[in-house]
């Protein structure tokens, strides 16, 4: 089973820049968008009515936010939102159930320019680590997306000047420390825990994509018992279309 994640940053935009035939190349059998900024009702796309199974929690505030999720093989459940309301207004999560797994499309909360929302930040990891980690009471889980943290220095290309900033600050990596005593494994990190210069997001300025000075803030994690059944876990930057690129993780069967 392969698994697709992406923030878009705009699915309407994304999609008039080729974002089907891309996702289409990846073969996914799931997708999981970030930060749509639409509602169902906003977009009208034969593409997206390709795929039998689809779960959208937008925000409630217009051309914000929003995650999608896109799949070939039909749910067992599904939810949206974490169930704490004062979290739930930003469209950030939505979960389906397989047979043996969850999977958790996320969008985290950016801490903002001088870090403005940490605060808001750091109630927010508690919660969704409450929340993934019930789930995982239950059975395995795998939860995906832009988590907006650089995990470790290796992860980001310039880790001397970001300490303070949205994303590297010591508050950020430790939420996502504790995130992962959890019980969850970075499965990009487990499988490659050498690999440097292996980002996910660059700044739009001063041509840093084109330079790879960039960040790794999408993440695939999965339940430690998953580790051993996943084959693959990869960073696309080849395929553009937003100020972020796709990640993949690929399970075997049972």
């Amino acid at each position: 089973m392969k698994l697709v994640s992406w923030n878009v940053n705009g699915l309407r935009a994304a999609l008039s820049k080729g974002l089907a035939e891309k996702v289409d190349d990846l073969a996914a059998d799931v997708v999981c968008f970030q930060e749509v900024k639409a509602r169902p009702d906003q977009v009208n796309d034969l593409w997206l009515a390709s795929w039998p199974y689809r779960l959208w929690n937008p925000a409630d505030r217009p051309g914000y936010s929003g995650v999608l999720t896109l799949s070939r093989r039909e749910p067992i459940s599904t939810a949206i939102g974490i169930g704490v309301s004062e979290h739930d207004l930003e469209g950030r999560v939505a979960t389906v159930e397989f047979s043996d797994f969850y999977l958790v499309n996320c969008y985290t909360p950016n801490s903002q320019n001088e870090l403005a929302r940490l605060p808001y930040r750091m109630e927010w990891n508690v919660a969704f680590r409450d929340y993934v980690s019930h789930l995982a009471e239950h059975k395995p889980l795998i939860f995906c997306g832009d988590l907006n943290v650089a995990h470790e220095e290796i992860d980001i290309a310039r880790p001397e000047s970001n300490h303070f900033s949205a994303g590297f600050s010591d508050e950020e990596r430790a939420g996502f420390s504790e995130l992962l005593k959890a019980g969850f494994a970075d499965s990009y990190r487990r499988l490659h825990p050498d690999q440097k210069d292996a980002y996910t997001w660059w700044s739009f300025r001063g041509g840093a994509r084109a330079r790879n000075v960039g960040w790794r803030i999408d993440y695939f994690c999965v339940s430690e018992q998953l580790m051993r059944r996943v084959t693959r876990a990869d960073i696309h930057p080849q395929i553009e279309g937003s100020d972020h690129c796709p990640v993949s993780l690929e399970i075997s069967d049972i």
